[in-house]
C-alpha cells in the first residue's frame, strides 16, 4: 500500500516474461496502470481485511466532498478497474472527457497516479471490495 501512495503504477510477478515486461513499461508510459490479476485480486482481498471503508490515512470519506458528481463517478468506474474506453461506455461520454473528470479528481486530491486514484476510490469507501458496483 505505501508503494501505490508513493505513486506505484502496478505490479508484475516475478514469473512475468519479457513480452509482458515490455507491454507493462509501455502502459505505465502510456498513463495507465498495470496489475497481474492475481496480485489485483490479493490487493483488494488484503485491503479489504486491513481497514473498514472510509477509514484509510489521509483519504476520509468526506475528502471526496470536493468533487463534482461526475468526477466521483469516473473515480468510482476506476476504482472498479474500467478502462477510460469502458468507463465512457458506461457513462455515454467520450473517452477525452473521461480523462478530463479523472485529471481533474486526481488533482483535486493531490493524487499522481491512475493506481493511486484506485486506492482513493477504495479508501474513501466510494469502491467496496466485493460489492456489484
Amino acid at each position: 500500500y505505501a508503494a501505490l501512495r508513493a505513486g506505484a503504477a502496478g505490479f508484475l510477478l516475478k514469473d512475468a516474461g519479457p513480452q509482458r515486461l515490455l507491454a507493462a513499461v509501455t502502459a505505465v508510459a502510456g498513463g495507465d496502470t498495470l496489475f497481474a490479476p492475481t496480485v489485483t485480486r490479493r490487493l483488494i482481498e488484503a485491503f479489504a481485511r486491513r481497514q473498514p471503508p472510509g477509514t484509510g490515512p489521509g483519504r476520509p470519506a468526506g475528502a471526496l466532498e470536493v468533487l463534482t458528481g461526475r468526477e466521483r463517478e469516473v473515480l468510482r468506474l476506476t476504482g472498479r478497474g474500467l478502462s477510460n474506453a469502458g468507463i465512457a461506455d458506461e457513462l455515454v461520454i467520450s473517452e477525452a472527457t473521461v480523462k478530463t473528470h479523472l485529471n481533474r479528481a486526481m488533482a483535486k486530491l493531490g493524487l499522481c497516479s491512475r493506481a493511486q486514484a484506485v486506492v482513493a476510490a477504495y479508501e474513501s469507501g466510494l469502491v467496496v471490495p466485493g460489492s456489484p458496483g
